[in-house]
């Protein structure tokens, strides 16, 4: 099957690109700089999300779409014009191609409840809706925290854990949370192109083990072979500090819109579709955090 993959040089991107490659997929990798996906399998495509022509383009004879692509800081029109009209774009290019599967990745929290909570989840509630509305054959997924050795956010998590006198905990740390593995989350890319029972369907995907933040800091300093305490730090104390780094340059770890959306609520699957559509067999937590350590 002939394969667009969008974002896939990004955190979990070179994992799905690389499962999909060992399925034996012809890769199309839309990319700004074709440097960057030098080291993955596929053809690179120069062009990106704010660009309609370039997706046209990078659609032309492919069968099945695999849309990564998001930001998770910058200003509402950022939003808007990467995720929500890039997809739209992506998915009239799509249609236009005759495309046969349109694969999206979205993020566990979203639904129509939190789309005005903030910008993020906004855009990815938007893009669902778009994918959902075209009429094209479809799966999306909604992980939960893509944890893997390199990349996202449990580097930032390890390094926190190791090198500080106390380890912060954002609020009470009652909260849940769900870390998938980001390889697990490549299985599901890579199994949902061709599997008829997920056609048309949206799944929450979650690791085996569902712990507070709590638990979790607990797990990852034993991991680590680290007994420094634990302190809970205010919301308000956080925001704080997140006004005044969201200010620096680069990719910032911890914003005031991500701070929002730790205080929603927990972030754990509410059903167990994906895991009975697909049997892929789920790293645990703390097999995750070893591999980490």
């Amino acid at each position: 099957m002939k394969v667009l993959v969008t974002g896939g040089t990004g955190f979990v991107g070179p994992h799905i690109v690389r499962a999909l490659a060992d399925k034996g997929h012809d890769l199309k990798l839309l990319v700004r700089d074709s440097t960057r996906s030098r080291d993955l399998p596929g053809q690179p495509v120069v062009g990106e999300m704010t660009n309609s022509a370039s997706l046209k383009t990078a659609v032309e004879g492919v069968d099945a779409v695999v849309h990564l692509v998001a930001i998770r800081q910058g200003s509402k029109d950022q939003f808007e014009r990467v995720m929500e009209q890039g997809t739209r774009d992506l998915v009239a290019a799509a249609k236009n191609a005759g495309v046969k599967r349109f694969v999206l990745m979205s993020a566990l929290g979203t639904g129509e409840d939190t789309k005005d909570l903030v910008p993020y989840f906004h855009a990815k509630w938007t893009e669902e809706q778009t994918v959902k509305e075209s009429g094209l054959e479809h799966v999306i997924f909604r992980p939960s925290f893509v944890f893997a050795r390199e990349g996202g956010i449990l580097p930032t998590f390890r390094k926190l854990a190791k090198v500080t006198p106390v380890t912060p905990i954002i609020g009470s740390g009652k909260q849940k949370i769900q870390p998938i593995w980001a390889d697990d989350v490549a299985a599901y890319f890579a199994a949902s192109l061709d599997k008829p029972e997920a056609r048309n369907r949206t799944f929450e995907l979650g690791g085996p083990d569902a712990v507070t933040w709590n638990e979790f800091w607990e797990r990852l300093k034993k991991a680590l072979g680290q007994r420094r305490p634990s302190v809970h730090v205010p919301v308000g104390l956080m925001r704080v500090n997140a006004m005044l780094t969201e200010r620096l340059p680069g990719n910032i770890p911890l914003t005031r819109d991500l701070l929002t959306m730790l205080e929603h609520g927990d972030n754990v699957v509410r059903n167990a579709d994906a895991v009975e559509t697909f049997q892929i067999p789920l790293v645990s937590l703390d097999e995750q955090l070893r591999r980490a350590a």
